[in-house]
């Protein structure tokens, strides 16, 4: 299950947190990488494919975290591999959407 939460930055701008569920309260160290996933970022609710394709309308800044959450991105067109880091073997992006006005 994929965990959904969205924050706003001092802007108003939303940001979507994706974690796969089993990742969450974990650390995951590599080299001078870290992914951190013991803090309320990521701490969403469960969110169903559907749920998400709707969360992602209003957000210009997506994080995910976990082989779901990349699968259901690269799915949707928002994620390739080239542009995934690996921390553990755990994937990580941020990705950024850019829309017209």
């Amino acid at each position: 299950m994929i965990l959904a939460k969205v924050h706003r930055n001092s802007e108003g701008q939303k940001i979507l947190a994706l974690c796969d569920q089993e990742l969450l309260g974990k650390k995951f160290e590599e080299g001078n990488k870290q992914l951190d996933l013991t803090t309320d970022f990521y701490q969403g609710e469960e969110a169903t494919e559907q749920e998400i394709k709707k969360l992602i309308k209003g957000v210009y800044i997506i994080n995910l975290v976990g082989e779901q959450s990349l699968k259901l991105m690269k799915k949707l067109n928002l994620a390739e591999e080239k542009h995934i880091i690996r921390i553990q073997n755990i994937p990580h992006a941020q990705i950024l959407l850019v829309r017209g006005e």
